[in-house]
């Protein structure tokens, strides 16, 4: 990594404080503690100055002469692991973050849930952005218990992602999904009925819900790899697959539950 610009410094040690909304605002008596967390070692304690200023100066120096140190604070920025306490503020850090090293080329990426700083080129395809979940889950089902059920579920899918366990995630998402579908097919009024809707393969629920018009072709497609993915519950398929769900796995198949919920919500009759 070549030295950074003296402006990317000053957001750094604003990223550090955390003094803006939906920051981890961390007070005097933290900075050391993060600073070590990130792997300084002698990390200077703070002297009562501002601490903007006295971080903007500490990172300033360091990278007079560790500029490793520097890497090792983005690092650590972009850890799930520092906002364990705090898990809401990671999305606003982590975007924020990127934004920032996009101006010096480089961006975090993960591997194994660790994040790694690698150079960005502006000309590379972006990466698709995740589907957002436009309607809530009572829009969709009408059994009280059982939205309250998929609900926690869904809450329990963004704790697993949060926390770096993509496979969990995976398996609570395809769950989910299942169980939206079963109640569609047994609730919905349908020009092409399921025989049975107890024990049917999700396989088959996707395509009924495709039939009936009530989720659209791309949600169709992308349920049929996260279904591949749900797989992944049984620990020999993913030795003979030799895939283990990560980061950029999890985020693709919360688009793919999204997209179906959306689309659920859409095509159901008033």
């Amino acid at each position: 990594m070549d030295p950074l610009d003296d402006s990317t410094l000053t957001e750094l040690a604003a990223l550090i404080c955390g003094d803006e909304p939906r920051m981890k605002r961390r007070g005097g008596w933290e900075l050391a503690g993060f600073l070590r967390r990130a792997g300084w070692q002698n990390a200077p304690e703070h002297d009562g100055r501002p601490r903007m200023a006295w971080m903007k100066e500490t990172l300033s120096e360091r990278q007079d002469d560790d500029l490793a140190d520097i890497e090792r604070v983005i690092l650590r920025l972009a850890d799930r692991r520092e906002y364990l306490q705090q898990p809401d503020n990671y999305d606003a850090v982590f975007t924020r973050l990127q934004d920032i090293l996009a101006l010096e080329g480089l961006r975090i990426d993960y591997s194994k849930t660790r994040p790694v700083l690698t150079d960005y080129d502006p000309d590379d395809a972006p990466r698709p952005q995740r589907v957002e979940l436009k309607v809530a889950i009572t829009d969709l089902v009408d059994d009280p218990d059982l939205a309250s059920a998929v609900q926690l579920r869904l809450d329990e899918a963004r704790i697993c992602q949060q926390h770096g366990a993509y496979t969990a995630a995976v398996i609570m998402l395809g769950s989910l999904l299942e169980g939206v579908l079963v109640h569609a097919a047994d609730s919905r009024p349908a020009s092409q009925p399921l025989t049975r809707t107890r024990n049917t393969p999700l396989q088959e629920l996707i395509q009924h819900a495709h039939d009936n018009h009530w989720i659209d072709q791309d949600a169709k497609m992308a349920s049929d790899l996260l279904r591949t993915y749900r797989n992944l519950v049984h620990p020999l398929h993913e030795k003979r697959t030799r895939h283990s769900a990560d980061f950029d796995t999890a985020d693709l198949c919360w688009s793919t539950v999204n997209a179906v919920l959306n689309d659920l919500a859409a095509s159901k009759t008033p």
